[in-house]
């Protein structure tokens, strides 16, 4: 082979690698801006499912929130959400409080009773559900603080009108869920006993019933519940496309002081521990508490030392009441 023919060789060749180099960065490039395309079209999708504008614009202001900074790879999220009706004031109906270990990418749910008694920094001894009213989250977060003595470094408030558009995003076919008797009072819908597959509405109802024979306690675990199942079809491989129309969503109805490289982090967690099941504990627990009429009305007198106890005992993995609470009265 003559030395020319080599050289033309060469340069057949190089035109070929520089004409699959462009073809490959010409797809990249498709790809990139494809996939920018679908997350922002799908992400505006979710924030349109609001009719009234972001949870965070129709808040007033509440102040600043003067959580620390969490230490010891744990993080905790005040989560408040109210199903008050327009006759009914602005308490807070429901606060959890979400405990995620960064090391072993955990999450553990608090629920603490919206009637229990506590000493509400600067206004006495008060129902739980009534620090937000009186100083939003922050009063609640130093409310925790004083009586648990419990850090909370952040806080998530969910509108109620957006959960079941959340849900339905999260579990478009529905969330299984075994309903002990017919519910139909004060939540606008029947729901008939047995295994029942509900959507996102549905599932607001199951969540906000009252009138049960556990009366509060019933409808918090039912909102343990309903939380543990809608984590596991979050993290599950069919909702990952959904990611950014349920960010979207979520942008609308909570507002939260957690920024987005949290937020990812944690979801990240999650992702990674997909079968880490939540594990859930109530204040009060068990034989702990009494429930007196006071001058605010029908409180949850508890025994603090006890819950104390048994929430360290919780946090640190220690403790064997965690999912078995009893509901009875003591």
């Amino acid at each position: 082979m003559s030395r020319l023919s080599r050289i033309e060789k060469r340069k057949t060749k190089s035109k070929r690698y520089k004409v699959i180099g462009i073809s490959i960065g010409t797809f990249l490039v498709l790809l990139l801006a494809g996939g920018y395309i679908y997350w922002t079209s799908q992400f505006n999708e979710g924030l349109a499912l609001s009719d009234e504008g972001t949870l965070a614009d129709q808040n007033k202001d509440y102040g600043i929130f003067d959580g620390p900074e969490p230490e010891f790879g744990e993080i905790n999220v005040l989560l408040l959400g109210s199903d008050a009706r327009k006759e009914e004031d602005g308490r807070s109906d429901t606060l959890m409080i979400a405990n995620y270990n960064q090391d072993t990418e955990k999450v553990k749910l608090i629920s603490i009773m919206r009637d229990t008694y506590v000493e509400i920094p600067g206004h006495g001894m008060q129902k739980m559900n009534s620090a937000f009213t009186i100083g939003g989250p922050e009063l609640v977060r130093q409310t925790i603080k004083d009586n648990f003595g419990l850090d909370v470094h952040y806080y998530a408030m969910v509108d109620f009108k957006g959960f079941p558009k959340i849900a339905d995003i999260i579990a478009p076919n529905g969330i299984e869920v075994d309903i002990p008797y017919t519910m139909s009072h004060g939540i606008y819908m029947t729901l008939n006993k047995g295994v029942q597959t509900l959507n996102g509405e549905q599932l607001l109802g199951y969540v906000r019933f009252r009138h049960d024979s556990k009366n509060d306690f019933g409808r918090v675990e039912r909102q343990q519940e309903v939380i543990s199942k809608l984590k596991d079809e979050a993290v599950s491989v069919h909702s990952l496309v959904k990611l950014p129309k349920l960010l979207g969503a979520a942008e609308a109805y909570i507002d939260t002081n957690l920024d987005k490289m949290k937020m990812l982090s944690i979801g990240k967690g999650l992702l990674d521990n997909k079968s880490g099941k939540i594990e859930t504990f109530r204040i009060p627990v068990d034989n702990s508490y009494t429930d007196p009429l006071v001058d605010v009305g029908r409180v949850l007198e508890i025994d603090f030392d006890k819950n104390i106890e048994e929430l360290n005992k919780f946090l640190d993995g220690t403790s064997d009441l965690a999912d078995s609470e009893d509901t009875e009265t003591n």
